[in-house]
């Protein structure tokens, strides 16, 4: 009887870190598919004045010069603090939202401006070979998790560039833990007439973005969780 007792208890000492395992991977996996259902709907109501830290990926080109369109009609006093985010090699466009946000402080005649300027590592820079990316996407990736806890935010808006993908996966990943619930907004670019930008397919396919926006209406019969919102330009 004794022996029984102790095989079966051996049993159960050998098989607890499986049952384990599994548990976790149970409770992680409905976590995701609790997350992929909240997404896209309104979260519980905040009071009116109630300001959002907003992250603003830029990119450069064209990325940035749609971005600062939609940055003229956002409503500066409810998504603040904003933190700008661009690739560590592009430099004009943090000089261009600057002379944005210095603007708009001049004209509201508010001393200082209610942001911060960022950069972060590319993944991969154009001509870049794929056996060196594997180390510049795992510093990039490190890199945007740093600032990600750091700034936490409520609002994550991307139009775009390639370098918005580290830092909304982290944000889903992050709801998904309950660190912080970001809402994330993403515009495609108007340069996209009849299919999606790699980054865009990938947070409209993976379900990473709450709001997927795009500018022609035949991208929306194409991908019919997408909102179409004109042209932006």
């Amino acid at each position: 009887m004794e022996k029984n007792y102790g095989c079966c208890f051996s049993n159960l000492s050998s098989n607890f870190p499986i049952t384990c395992f599994i548990a976790f991977i149970t409770i992680i996996l409905f976590r995701v598919l609790y997350v992929i259902y909240r997404t896209g709907k309104p979260l519980s109501k905040r009071a009116p004045q109630q300001p959002l830290s907003t992250l603003i990926v830029l990119g450069s080109g064209g990325h940035t010069a749609e971005m600062i369109n939609l940055l003229l009609v956002l409503q500066k006093d409810r998504f603040t603090p904003r933190f700008y985010i661009a690739a560590a090699s592009d430099n004009m466009s943090l000089q261009k939202v600057r002379v944005l946000e210095n603007a708009l402080a001049d004209s509201s005649g508010v001393k200082g401006i209610s942001a911060e300027f960022m950069q972060i590592y590319r993944s991969r820079e154009v001509g870049q070979s794929y056996v060196t990316s594997v180390w510049t996407t795992l510093v990039s990736m490190a890199h945007a998790l740093w600032l990600m806890i750091k700034i936490r935010p409520q609002v994550v808006l991307c139009n775009g560039p390639g370098t918005c993908i580290p830092l909304c996966v982290i944000a889903f990943f992050f709801k998904v833990v309950g660190i912080r619930w970001s809402s994330i907004f993403y515009v495609e670019s108007i340069a996209r007439v009849k299919r999606l930008s790699l980054s865009g397919l990938l947070l409209y396919k993976l379900r990473i973005a709450d709001q997927f926006f795009v500018q022609w209406p035949q991208l929306q019969r194409k991908y019919p969780r997408a909102y179409y919102v004109g042209c932006l330009m």
